[in-house]
């Protein structure tokens, strides 16, 4: 098999340091990598088409002894033994994280975290001003995901990684359409936090379904925009409940910033999703809940997991909202151990991945 390293490091639009103490940052967007060659311009055009974007945008996350001259970023990115890519949920975009992706690479430099906007969110917007519910619900965000890995050149390097998958809400209900036919053993790891699969949801799937109709109707009929500013409120109550300030702002600036009709058809799509082709390829796929999620039922949740037969030790329920990893005013002491807790399991989940891998290239 061919192997490739990274070639589009130094590609950056912006650079800085995280808050944490060696802890840097790198932003890119896909076509001003595709302006610079230093990616398949064809193969980009090709994936952007594919998934219906205008762009494509991350942020890396990577610690270091100093800050990482640029000419050395490629073999930084290459080195080490895989990386964490964030996937956001609705009207979110890579910001919503804070800081767990650097708290990540921080507690194992082996690591290096990307975080993406997606799905019409954030900087990588959908070129269809009226996307359809199969172009914006999660098997479509995950199929867009594990493209934009292989275009990236993750997989296949010179040495082994693992690509460690962790989404929140629509995120890690994307989480559960993984191709498994396209991953070896231990290639692949999956952490869902508070997953918005709402499949055993009828309430919140009549609620979101609903929900996306109405704003659907305000986007072609601004004589209803009054209705639609009662509804944002619920909107962000519900996604970011016991978050912190910095979230709510996010999501409030996001939902503004984003097309009308692209939160209709994503909220509408989850609503309405009824796919159950989910491969039950569980052994490294752990999902944690929170207690108090407004959003995600737990006993709906656990009954769809029961049914899809997915292991009871891969299952977390911590005391904590939709937002459990982020420290709000009401919610400092139990989110932050929830914080600290997702921290250890990605990391943990990493080296049992990591150890599997190694073990099947040594017998071949």
């Amino acid at each position: 098999m061919t192997t490739t390293p990274i070639t589009w490091a130094n590609g950056y639009y912006e650079r800085g340091n995280s808050d944490i103490p060696g802890v840097y940052s790198a932003s890119y967007r896909l076509n001003d990598l595709i302006a610079q060659n230093l990616i398949d311009p064809d193969g980009a055009r090709n994936f952007l088409i594919e998934a219906g974007l205008t762009d494509f945008v991350w942020e890396v996350t990577w610690a270091d002894d100093s800050e990482t001259q640029p000419e050395t970023m490629n073999a930084r990115f290459s080195s080490g033994q895989g990386y964490v890519v964030f996937i956001h949920g609705w009207t979110g975009n890579h910001r919503i994280w804070e800081s767990l992706p650097a708290l990540v690479t921080a507690n194992d430099r082996r690591l290096i975290s990307i975080s993406v906007d997606h799905n019409g969110f954030g900087q990588s917007e959908l070129i269809d001003d009226t996307p359809t519910l199969e172009s914006c619900n999660p098997p479509a965000a995950m199929k867009t995901i594990e493209a934009w890995v292989e275009l990236m050149c993750l997989r296949n390097q010179p040495q082994p990684k693992v690509i460690n998958f962790v989404g929140h809400s629509m995120g890690g209900a994307a989480l559960f359409y993984l191709d498994p036919l396209k991953w070896k053993t231990g290639e692949e790891t999956r952490y869902a936090v508070a997953p918005a699969l709402l499949l055993e949801d009828e309430l919140n799937q009549v609620f979101f379904t609903t929900l996306g109709i109405g704003i659907g109707i305000v986007n072609f009929l601004p004589v209803f925009e009054i209705v639609e500013r009662a509804l944002k409120p619920s909107v962000i109550d519900a996604l970011c409940h016991g978050a912190s300030s910095y979230v709510k702002e996010t999501h409030n600036i996001q939902y503004n910033e984003t097309a009308r009709s692209t939160t209709a058809a994503t909220f509408v799509a989850m609503g309405l999703l009824r796919d159950r082709e989910i491969a039950r390829n569980f052994d490294l796929f752990r999902v944690i809940l929170g207690h108090r999620d407004r959003l995600v039922d737990v006993i709906a949740m656990m009954d769809l997991l029961n049914q899809l037969e997915f292991p009871a030790q891969n299952i977390r329920v911590v005391a904590g909202t939709h937002y459990l990893f982020s420290v709000g005013i009401d919610s400092v002491f139990a989110h932050a151990q929830n914080r600290e807790l997702i921290v250890q399991d990605i990391v943990n989940l990493h080296e049992q991945a990591f150890a599997l891998l190694r073990q099947s290239i040594r017998l071949g």
